[in-house]
């Protein structure tokens, strides 16, 4: 028997318990509503669609050529959309996700008008678009299932057993056009408390997968432009402490979370963290800062901050506005060092945020931390700010100059 059957016949027992008075109710438009309406909330989303994610995760691990990919969205009509033409198309959903950018979100959804990528746009907006979203794509799977149910009523008016027992079986393997949608709560809009509130929200409206990034939140900026300032790791494992927090809260433990470093474009940091001895997270994050060596007290202004590295005394430059800066050329070790540790400490999935699409850049950086963690894995953004074709074009000039080739 199926499992719609089946349905029909429970919802069937139940209207005959109530003596006459659901008697206009039918127990099969009833069974047809609740399979059309599988998912009853957000949260039901959330565990399933990470259960999703972490199947996928486990195929990549057991084979790399099982990758999975996110298609942005704004808006979701647009999600819908995509999602109805991935099925037509490929026949199944499967390994296609939504990914809910913040750029987007500022740029199409914030009521101020189009912002910047700099988390200036109203933060409830991000859980209302992964709310809308999934409206959208729990319409989609009506539309369908209604068509089935057509389809399951003609079989039926023509005595068809076969063609009905077929529909039946579609209707009981029906894929649903509900997919994962990572989603970007950019800084986390705030300190820890404020990203596990806001985190909440999005897992309450469905998300499954959360994005978030080491930059200093009142800070940031667009992850392709310069003048970033990342915080220490200390309070962007707080974050991702919060962002797990909520995951656990909501009953979701298979949440996941993908920890983005901004590092590499990040040239400065707004504060110091303290170091309690030497080689500490602290210790390694502060042996990057740019600094003078300290001879003397006559060698220390006022106001100035001193450290002791390696057994010497030294001044981390610190520009007019209190930042501090990191030194040249620090970027790609840094971020090896963000990912190493966020992986160690509850993320799930990495982001390594790039001015332009690199792949040797990108692959050595991985090869580094896959020295430490082996099965660590990559979120690529194949943004649409890149100029691929351009950037591609200049990879291959340059590993063809470097071979010798006569260019």
């Amino acid at each position: 028997m199926s499992q719609y059957t089946t349905t029909v016949q429970s919802f069937s027992q139940l209207i005959g318990q109530q003596g006459g008075a659901w008697n206009a109710i039918s127990p099969e438009y009833a069974a047809r509503m609740a399979v059309q309406n599988r998912f009853q909330s957000g949260l039901d989303i959330a565990r399933y669609t990470a259960d999703v994610m972490r199947a996928d995760m486990a195929a990549y691990d057991a084979d790399n050529s099982q990758y999975t990919q996110s298609l942005g969205c704004w808006h979701g009509f647009v999600g819908q959309q995509k999602l109805l033409a991935i099925k037509k198309h490929h026949g199944t959903t499967s390994k296609r996700y939504l990914y809910l950018s913040g750029w987007m979100i500022a740029a199409l959804r914030s009521e101020f008008g189009p912002l910047p990528d700099q988390s200036m746009h109203e933060k409830t907006s991000v859980p209302a678009l992964i709310e809308e979203l999934y409206t959208f794509l729990r319409q989609a799977d009506a539309r369908e299932l209604g068509h089935l149910f057509h389809d399951l009523d003609a079989a039926r008016s023509a005595g068809d057993k076969a063609r009905e027992q077929a529909v039946l079986n579609s209707i009981d393997n029906y894929e649903t056009h509900v997919v994962p949608i990572v989603a970007d709560i950019d800084a986390g809009f705030g300190n820890e408390e404020a990203t596990y509130l806001l985190a909440k929200k999005m897992i309450e409206a469905g998300a499954c997968a959360i994005q978030i990034e080491n930059q200093v939140s009142d800070a940031k900026q667009c992850g392709h432009q310069d003048g970033k300032v990342t915080v220490p790791h200390e309070d962007f494992l707080a974050k991702i402490n919060a962002v797990r927090y909520a995951f656990l809260e909501l009953g979701v433990p298979n949440g996941v979370i993908v920890a983005r470093t901004d590092s590499l474009g990040a040239g400065l940091t707004q504060k110091i963290p303290v170091s309690r001895e030497q080689g500490d997270l602290a210790s390694k994050y502060n042996a990057f800062l740019e600094v003078d060596p300290i001879q003397g007290v006559d060698d220390v202004n006022e106001g100035d901050v001193v450290l002791k590295q390696n057994d010497q005394l030294v001044r981390p430059v610190r520009l007019p506005n209190g930042l501090y800066r990191f030194k040249e050329g620090t970027g790609e070790a840094r971020c090896v060092l963000d990912c190493i540790t966020s992986l160690q400490n509850g993320a799930d999935l990495l982001w390594i945020e790039t001015e332009k699409p690199h792949v040797g850049q990108i692959g050595g950086m991985v090869s580094e931390i896959r020295k430490v963690i082996p099965d660590a894995k990559l979120v690529y953004n194949n943004s649409p700010s890149f100029n691929w074709t351009l950037n591609f074009r200049q990879q291959v000039f340059d590993a063809w100059s470097a071979e010798g080739r006569d260019l």
